[in-house]
């Protein structure tokens, strides 16, 4: 009997840490991704808004709009990429931390400071092109 509700005791922590079958298996919507070479992409970028500052990253790390981070959604979490501003030509290199939202249709979201240093904080968004490092 004792080891019945052992066995009993382990299936349900096993069952708490096993995620439900149906998480991971609804449709992601394709993000327009404009192939130009084989290390880069080009499409829209945009900036996090300020409701995000505080809040907890992908990776762990706490958001700060000051730092240097972006969300993507196929690089690997800790990638280090170039994002050039294909309107003026100005570059940055910034730390992947994040995951955009499945809906979102762009490429990037860039930290405040680093769409003000692109030239962007006004606009909004910017084409930009986007490379591993």
């Amino acid at each position: 009997m004792k080891h019945i509700k052992t066995g009993f005791k382990i299936l349900v922590v096993m069952a708490m840490l096993t995620p439900p079958l149906w998480l991971g298996k609804g449709k992601k919507t394709p993000v327009p991704v404009e192939k130009k070479d084989d290390d880069a992409d080009q499409g829209t970028a945009s900036y996090y808004a300020n409701k995000f500052e505080g809040r907890t990253t992908a990776n762990g790390e706490v958001f700060d709009n000051d730092s240097m981070t972006a969300a993507h959604n196929s690089l690997p979490l800790g990638t280090f990429v170039k994002v050039t501003n294909l309107n003026n030509g100005r570059s940055v290199i910034v730390k992947i931390t994040d995951r955009l939202a499945a809906t979102n249709k762009r490429i990037i979201d860039l930290t405040q400071h680093a769409a003000r240093i692109l030239g962007f904080l006004e606009k909004g968004t910017t084409r930009v092109k986007v490379e591993e490092v």
